[in-house]
């Protein structure tokens, strides 16, 4: 039988999907020469060719995927066994690690750990904000436990790294000055926006969420103003400067600004949480997820 050595086929899988020798290194805390060495020695204990030249890069062999399809189910089967050690050995204890999107830090992990701090005191839940990809990147290194993003931002449903599950459709309103003659207008579409200069960010997930949001109502949006952070959209919008789309969790009242429900075209985001496959039994873990499944139904109702 070939010997399968758990780390060298861990310094394999974060070699596809790092890509190069060079950012495995980085994100193993090794060195590239000791990357390299340890993917030869795999080889050898295989019998099999893993990698190849490619330019100056290398790429993985068929062999080096057919051993990498059967060793996730190996990875998974050992998140399990992890998963109920913990159960067993804690119970209800234990330490979550979330990381999450600015907005959905107070909108909903806020929540969510107030509530487990009243019902499950033993569970020490440790955020850390980050963007929609940057969270899969922490999870998929391992340095969060848990992860919450934009579903449009999240690796496919069939990524067999990942359990993902659906929390909150965040609906999408729509920011405009208070003397807008629109403000108060009576079903008010997105359409209807169509000729103002629009507020986003000049590139990222929002800027993707508002361009699709615009033209699945037919017209693409004139950008006026670039920002990336909702204080400097809002405080544009209060000048005057333009309109914008706001999702519903990231609202912050100004007295300037009238955030306006959308009818017929309205646009929604879809949250999302997700961890490592088979860790979602972790008891620790499902706690948490609960709490925040809790959490997105409150704000929704």
């Amino acid at each position: 039988m070939a010997d399968w050595d758990l780390r060298k086929l861990q310094i394999l899988r974060t070699l596809r999907e790092r890509g190069t020798v060079t950012a495995t290194a980085e994100a193993l805390h090794m060195t590239p020469s000791a990357v390299s060495q340890q993917l030869t020695n795999l080889s050898r204990q295989l019998g099999v060719e893993l990698l190849q030249a490619h330019g100056r890069r290398v790429r993985l062999t068929d062999a080096a995927r057919l051993v990498l399809r059967h060793a996730e189910a190996v990875f998974e089967q050992l998140e399990r066994a992890d998963a109920e050690l913990s159960a067993y050995v804690r119970g209800e204890a234990g330490e979550v690690r979330v990381g999450a999107f600015a907005t959905a830090v107070p909108a909903l992990v806020v929540p969510a750990v107030t509530a487990l701090r009243a019902g499950s005191p033993g569970i020490e839940v440790r955020v850390r904000e980050a963007e929609a990809q940057e969270a899969y990147e922490l999870l998929a290194a391992g340095e969060v436990d848990l992860a919450l993003s934009l579903a449009a931002q999240a690796p496919s449903a069939v990524d067999p790294r990942f359990t993902r599950v659906p929390l909150l459709a965040d609906p999408l309103d729509v920011a405009l000055p208070g003397g807008h003659p629109l403000a108060r207008a009576e079903g008010l579409r997105l359409a209807d926006l169509a000729a103002e200069p629009w507020i986003f960010g000049g590139s990222g997930p929002w800027s993707d969420i508002t361009r699709g949001a615009c033209e699945a109502a037919g017209f693409r949006p004139h950008q006026g103003h670039a920002a990336a952070g909702w204080p400097a959209i809002l405080a544009m919008v209060e000048a005057g400067m333009g309109v914008a789309l706001v999702p519903r969790m990231a609202a912050v009242p100004r007295d300037g600004v009238i955030m306006r429900e959308l009818h017929a075209d309205r646009p929604v985001r879809h949250v999302v949480a997700a961890v490592r496959r088979g860790a979602e039994q972790a008891a620790a873990v499902a706690t948490v997820l609960e709490a925040l499944r809790t959490a997105a139904d409150e704000r929704g109702a």
